[in-house]
């Protein structure tokens, strides 16, 4: 399978999903025109590789800036995809990092933390 890298544009984060090393990563701002648009391919892929692999995701890694409310729900379902495969008994750790200065991304990961039940979810200051 084929690794997932998407460079990030102004309004874009840059997406790298690594099917060998079972590692994600979303870093940046996200707040495109079309939220579910751009973050189509992203589900596809992790559809495919959750079919595919056998072994538990090393880390998913989020270091978001800023994202507006449509990125917000396309996390919750990113999250809500990846607890549906540690259903199969498989582990994932979400590591959600911030900037200590950057208070409102420490709020949301709380808040996302709150929300997920399964998942190993992280809040991590950089």
């Amino acid at each position: 399978m084929k690794d997932l890298i998407i460079k990030a544009t102004k309004s874009t984060p840059y997406i790298e999903f690594s099917a060998k090393e079972h590692k994600m990563r979303i870093k940046g701002e996200s707040y495109p025109e079309n939220t579910y648009e751009f973050y189509e391919p992203i589900f596809r892929w992790l559809n495919e590789y959750f079919l595919k692999i056998e072994s538990s995701i090393n880390f998913f890694e989020f270091e978001i800036i800023y994202f507006n409310s449509s990125s917000s729900k396309v996390f919750m379902d990113i999250f809500d995809l990846l607890e549906r495969f540690c259903e199969s008994g498989k582990k994932i750790v979400v590591n959600w990092q911030y900037e200590s200065e950057n208070e409102s991304s420490l709020e949301y990961g709380e808040e996302f933390a709150e929300e997920v039940n399964i998942l190993d979810f992280n809040l991590v200051e950089i």
